[in-house]
């Protein structure tokens, strides 16, 4: 294909008119469906278009919501943006399910969140130790301005630790700071502090060990991994409330508890089943202008903390209580970012009632239990497709532009016959051919 240069340069018009007369077969085709989804209102057109960098379109997921989830005795309306079939309708209906049987509870369990400065240093490791322990206040002292008004909000740097990493890689060293950051999810806060703390450490140790001897900063940036961010929502009710027939409920249960446990000891079944949870917990993520990228890096690194790939949900059956949970790691904002930018992010905050960032926290990993409840309840009674191709019949008709009444028709015949892709487009051929 054609090299370009000076392409970001270009308007936009100008970068649209050169990719389709390079990169498509239809170039006018392509032309109409990117500006297809251009807002007609130019002033929040150009808001999107300043979110990233060599804009062309906008890229639609459907925006909706997960009503009458009841938490810790408040009730939410959820939003939730994302494009996969009976997610939202299976969180509603737990909601529905769990609201009956007491609700959901959710805490946070702690808000740490984590940076580092990584360096090498070829020295005595007993020098370097006095060094950082002798340094340490100047250290944090320096981003005093960088910090002063998360201070004042009673946030800012934790802790500060000399980190010997030797063992693993020679001459690795690290400075692991921990922060709060209260309601923004924090990354440039993060980012600057760490900047000036590797830029003092290095004026510092210029001055005190020997030009072979000075350590050598590699690189400053905050970790996504987040182990101390923690959130813990659970539901419980009698395993007798769990059905109508007595029998049946405990059948249930002890299947239910069953599939977690296999999750927890089987990485092929686990990876499918974190999935499903993290279906739940990245619409909300991205409906609220959040880092869904990164929320999914540390939660499926919390799921492998142990050497082994496992659920991130526990079942139990204790004294006839059935008792389901999710203690997941989810570092998110309520301020900063898109949260003040994003016109539908606004709406979205402002239907879960403006919440804290530890209240987003609650209701996330919530959403994600009861995403999770719902797959696994599918999976061991009537199975997971009766419920998915049902919602998936609109997505097959629209791929046929089936008409009005043609989806009339084949959404009437399969309410008693199962869907699958053939079936519905025999049906369709029927139709069509009288």
């Amino acid at each position: 294909m054609t090299q370009i240069s000076g392409f970001s340069k270009f308007s936009k018009e100008e970068k649209i008119n050169w990719l389709a007369t390079n990169y498509f077969s239809h170039p006018q085709k392509a032309t109409e469906t990117l500006k297809l989804y251009w807002n007609k209102d130019v002033k929040l057109q150009r808001l999107h278009d300043e979110f990233t960098e060599n804009t062309l379109s906008n890229y639609y997921l459907p925006f909706g919501v997960a009503p009458n989830f009841l938490i810790n005795e408040k009730t939410y309306a959820i939003p939730m943006a994302i494009e996969e079939s009976s997610v939202i309708a299976a969180a509603s209906k737990a909601a529905k399910f769990w609201r009956e049987r007491g609700g959901f509870k959710a805490e946070v369990l702690n808000t740490k969140k984590v940076g580092q400065v990584h360096f090498t240093y070829p020295g005595e490791t007993k020098k370097l130790n006095e060094f950082f322990e002798k340094s340490k206040k100047q250290l944090l002292a320096s981003t005093d301005e960088i910090t002063e008004n998360m201070r004042k909000r009673g946030g800012g740097i934790l802790s500060i630790q000399l980190r010997d990493k030797t063992d693993s890689l020679a001459n690795y060293y690290q400075l692991h700071c921990e922060f709060e950051t209260l309601d923004a999810m924090g990354a440039n806060f993060i980012n600057s502090c760490l900047e000036q703390i590797s830029e003092s450490f290095q004026d510092l140790a210029s001055a005190h060990f020997s030009e072979e001897n000075n350590p050598e900063v590699i690189m400053s940036i905050l970790s996504n991994y987040v182990p101390d961010c923690l959130v813990r929502a659970e539901v419980s009710c009698p395993v007798s409330d769990l059905m109508k027939d007595e029998k049946e409920a405990n059948q249930f249960a002890e299947k239910f508890v069953e599939a977690v446990e296999i999750a927890k000891i089987e990485p092929y079944r686990a990876v499918t089943h974190n999935k499903g949870i993290m279906n739940g917990v990245d619409a909300v993520v991205l409906a609220t202008g959040n880092d869904f990228r990164a929320v999914e890096a540390c939660v499926h690194a919390h799921a492998s903390r142990n050497g082994t790939y496992k659920s991130l949900t526990t079942a139990s059956i204790e004294n006839g209580i059935f008792k389901f949970s999710i203690e997941i790691p989810l570092a998110l904002g309520t301020v900063g970012g898109l949260t003040s930018l994003h016109p539908l992010v606004k709406l979205a905050l402002e239907m879960l009632g403006n919440p804290s960032a530890k209240e987003l926290m609650k209701i996330t990993a919530v959403a994600g239990l009861a995403q999770n409840f719902a797959a696994i309840k599918s999976l061991v009674t009537t199975g997971i497709q009766e419920g998915h191709m049902k919602m998936h019949l609109m997505n097959i008709l629209n791929q046929f532009n089936a008409s009005i009444e043609e989806r009339s028709h084949v959404i009437e015949h399969f309410k008693s016959n199962t869907v699958s892709h053939s079936a519905v487009v025999r049906v369709l051929e029927q139709l069509r051919n009288g």
